[in-house]
């Protein structure tokens, strides 16, 4: 079985997808660089924390795909892309969510010619979704096709340099220039990595824990079973986590004292505490939590699955403190070329729910400056940038434009 779980937030998304049983080619299925270089460098996009690569399949495209180390086979989100994929004998398999609910299909492809610049796929085939449940080319506000994980990573050695926006890959052998980075154990397990971390709490207490490596989760971090055991941080808020096949994960937000990374201690993370119902799903491998690429981001990062090693050095970035969107609101874009913000969720006591705005208006301009020209990303930097921030905010709502001030406020 199949599942996929999408972490659906204005700042963050989390995709994990676990394979329980099912091999979609053989053992044999890779990538390999496909010149006499022994490396190659890809750039990417970093859009709403996911890393966007562009490749082809079946020689058309090029297509849009997140890099997603939590992703156990390639997944191809968009179904109109069965036009290029010729499929004589159809297989399907089962999807099911983590909420109560009916189980839905997706398309089993035969093997694919999958090319990124300089790299070609051998024998790799992919799931397709027959329907583009999570609206992900909403969610980052450009079209987005698929999801690419174990079998590139399984591949070569991937350095992830988010300071150029580069991705340099080679055979693990040809890895070089590790030396003035912090070498972390790592382990590969249903075709996904974890690692072993301690964890600081508010108040001192101290706790081992087993957290997936997701460079596909936009948070930082999610501890995924601590509730009954540690209970919640004294300040927190109720939050919507997500949005599983299924239904709608609930849980809370608030912050850890720090998390070793290596011998790095990374201070005062934003972090997601799914409820208990969540707690209770099973995972084919049992884990406390997930580590994002809102922690990742901070660092030089280089991961080696052969060796079963992640490299890591921080970066620029790595001392900017962490924060949370101070508007209350969750909005995706909408429209053909993806010009529109439109609100989908408002939190109860928000600023945004104190000044009454709801599901479905639209922000049109932000202290004048319409939307369209500011971008999504932007607008995420201006929903957390300052508390007590006031901003002026043009909506359209019931069929008419309203003019009105959003104080932010800091709730973590």
């Amino acid at each position: 079985m199949l599942a996929l779980q999408q972490y659906f937030k204005s700042k963050h998304i989390w995709l994990a997808t676990i394979l329980c049983g099912i091999a979609l080619s053989s053992s044999a299925q890779h990538f390999e660089i496909n010149n006499a270089h022994k490396s190659v460098t890809i750039p990417f996009r970093l859009v709403r924390n996911m890393v966007v690569i562009k490749l082809t399949i079946n020689d058309k495209g090029p297509f849009n795909f997140i890099l997603d180390t939590g992703v156990g086979i390639m997944i191809i989100t968009d179904p109109h892309l069965t036009d290029s994929i010729p499929m004589p004998n159809r297989r399907t398999i089962k999807l099911s969510g983590l909420a109560e609910g009916d189980d839905y299909e997706a398309l089993v492809t035969p093997e694919l010619n999958i090319h990124i610049p300089g790299i070609n796929s051998v024998g790799v085939g992919a799931a397709i979704l027959n329907q583009d449940y999570f609206n992900l080319s909403g969610f980052v506000g450009m079209p987005i096709h698929g999801l690419l994980g174990y079998d590139f990573f399984a591949a070569f050695a991937v350095r992830v340099n988010f300071e150029d926006s580069t991705i340099t890959v080679c055979k693990p052998q040809d890895l070089k220039k590790t030396g003035n980075m912090y070498k972390v154990p790592i382990t590969i397990e249903d075709r996904k990595p974890y690692m072993e971390t301690s964890i600081t709490f508010p108040g001192g207490k101290k706790m081992k824990n087993k957290l997936i490596i997701d460079l596909g989760a936009g948070h930082p971090l999610s501890l995924e079973n601590l509730i009954a055991k540690n209970g919640l941080p004294p300040k927190f808020i109720a939050a919507n986590l997500g949005v599983a096949l299924n239904g709608p994960i609930s849980g809370y937000i608030s912050r850890i004292e720090e998390i070793n990374i290596g011998k790095y201690r990374v201070k005062k993370v934003i972090t997601s505490f799914p409820d208990v119902d969540y707690e209770k799903r099973g995972f084919a491998v049992l884990r406390d939590g997930n580590l994002g690429i809102g922690i990742l981001k901070r660092f030089h990062v280089v991961f080696d699955y052969t060796n079963s090693v992640m490299y890591v050095k921080p970066n620029s970035v790595y001392k900017t403190p962490y924060e949370f969107d101070m508007s209350g609101m969750e909005y995706y874009a909408g429209g053909e070329n993806y010009q529109h913000l439109i609100v989908s969720r408002v939190s109860p006591g928000s600023p945004a729910a104190e000044i009454g705005l709801e599901k479905d208006d639209e922000i049109v301009s932000i202290n004048l400056k319409p939307v369209s020209q500011i971008g999504i990303e932007e607008v995420d930097a201006i929903f957390k940038s300052k508390d007590e921030r006031a901003l002026l905010l043009e909506i359209y709502h019931d069929n008419r434009y309203d003019k009105v001030v959003l104080t932010l406020k800091r709730r973590i």
